[in-house]
């Protein structure tokens, strides 16, 4: 893998595509050793392809009214740029199931892919925890909470002293033939949901 230590590009917003805020109310969650990520060999920030492992799914997670957030924070550590990632959303739900799923996702690692909002440029869609995995760190739920219904606000975030080397890699897989589209990853991110 290069390392990159030097600018070698610009770039121009161009007014047919203005930047959009936000990421879409959706997130997809596997966990870390279900599925094997292909990177592509001459860039280590696209994700070319993923392949579940044995009969592994995908989860989706999905929210309304722009409830759902993506945070990419970059730290200077002595051996060089880390990444701090994390991933805020809500769960309207209080059933068993769902407090399963927030323990499982507290105690083991996973991964999550988010959709920006913003999709004129190659990250339109996103892997968060690409190299040490996310864990669930907060969990609160206040009964009283009109705004999400008194459902659970949760924030994935990396686990504690294993910052990511790269930020946010951008997922691009293709279809079977032809070059990598937004709507060929889509496909086969739905493809592997459970």
């Amino acid at each position: 893998m290069p390392i990159y230590n030097k600018i070698n590009a610009g770039f121009a917003l161009g007014a047919a595509d203005p930047v959009t805020s936000g990421i879409e109310d959706v997130i997809y969650i596997f966990n870390e050793a279900d599925i094997t990520l292909t990177f592509d060999p001459a860039n280590p920030l696209i994700v070319t392809d993923l392949t579940a492992v044995g009969s592994a799914k995908v989860y989706k997670f999905t929210g309304t009214n722009n409830s759902f957030n993506s945070i990419s924070k970059l730290v200077k550590t002595q051996v060089g740029p880390r990444y701090t990632e994390e991933i805020d959303f809500n769960i309207a739900g209080l059933s068993t199931e769902v407090k399963a799923q927030l323990m499982a996702m507290g105690y083991g690692r996973v991964k999550a892919i988010t959709i920006n909002n913003y999709k004129a440029e190659d990250s339109a869609v996103e892997l968060f925890g690409a190299l040490n995995g996310l864990i669930l760190t907060e969990a609160e739920r206040n009964a009283a909470d009109e705004g999400i219904e008194g459902g659970y606000k949760l924030k994935l975030t990396n686990p504690e002293k294993l910052r990511e080397p790269y930020p946010p890699r951008a997922v691009a897989i293709p279809p079977v033939s032809g070059s990598a589209t937004y709507a060929s990853t889509l496909a086969a991110l739905e493809a592997l949901v459970a």
